[in-house]
C-alpha cells in the first residue's frame, strides 16, 4: 500500500491523485502529508443525509449544485486535497486545471463535528477553507447534542458568528435562501451513541 497512516513521507500532489482514484478508501492531502479518512458514525451520516437531502430538494432548479462526502475539494493557497461533509456550489463548477473530479469553487461547507475532528473542524480547516475565494458561509453541526453554530463572511477578514440549539430553533442560511428546523437536521439521531465509540477523522 503505497499510504501508511504513520509515515511522514511527502507526496506531490500527482502521487496522491495518482493513488487516490483507485483507492477503496479516502485520504486528506494537507501539505504532501496524506491521512486517512475513516468511516463515520451512523450519527454522522444521519445527519448529512438530513441536511444534504433537504438542502437538494429545497435547491432544486435553481443555480446550484449540492455535494456531500465523496466530493473532492482542492485547496491551493493551502495544498490540501480533502473531502467536505456539505458543499453547495453556485452556477458553473470550476474543476482544478487537468482533472475532471476535484472541484475548486464551493460556496457553503457544512462539517459535522466528532470528538477527533471538532478542533480541527473549527481552526485549522476552517482557516483554509477562507482562503477560497468561492467560500461565503460555513456551517458546524455537532452529532452528540443538538447545537450548530454558522459563520457567514460580511467583508475582507470579518465573519459573523450564530449558534443555535433545541428542537424548536430554525437555521436561516445567508449565502442563498434556505431555512431549515433543528429538528428536521436531526431527525432519527440517537444521542445516546457515546462518544468514545466515535471513529477518527469522520
Amino acid at each position: 500500500m503505497l499510504m501508511q497512516a504513520e509515515s511522514k513521507k511527502i507526496y506531490t500532489p500527482e502521487e496522491y491523485l495518482e493513488y487516490e482514484v483507485t483507492s477503496p478508501e479516502r485520504h486528506e492531502y494537507i501539505n504532501g502529508e496524506v491521512v486517512p479518512m475513516t468511516g463515520g458514525t451512523p450519527n454522522h451520516n444521519q445527519i448529512a443525509l438530513n441536511f444534504s437531502g433537504t438542502l437538494n430538494f429545497a435547491l432544486k432548479r435553481q443555480p446550484y449544485r449540492v455535494f456531500v462526502t465523496d466530493q473532492r475539494l482542492w485547496i491551493p493557497k493551502q495544498g490540501i486535497y480533502t473531502y467536505p461533509d456539505v458543499m453547495v456550489v453556485q452556477g458553473e463548477l470550476q474543476l482544478q486545471q487537468g482533472r475532471r473530479d476535484t472541484i475548486t469553487n464551493p460556496l457553503m461547507i457544512a462539517e459535522i463535528l466528532s470528538a477527533s475532528t471538532r478542533s480541527y473542524d473549527k481552526d485549522q480547516k476552517f482557516a483554509a477553507y477562507r482562503t477560497i475565494a468561492s467560500f461565503q458561509e460555513y456551517i458546524l453541526i455537532d452529532q452528540y447534542t443538538m447545537q450548530v453554530e454558522q459563520y457567514f463572511k460580511t467583508g475582507n477578514n470579518s465573519w459573523t458568528f450564530s449558534e443555535y440549539g433545541g428542537s424548536d430553533t430554525k437555521i436561516s442560511l445567508n449565502s442563498f435562501t434556505f431555512e431549515i428546523d433543528l429538528a428536521d437536521i436531526y431527525d432519527k439521531v440517537e444521542f445516546a451513541q457515546v462518544e468514545a465509540e466515535d471513529n477518527p477523522q469522520d
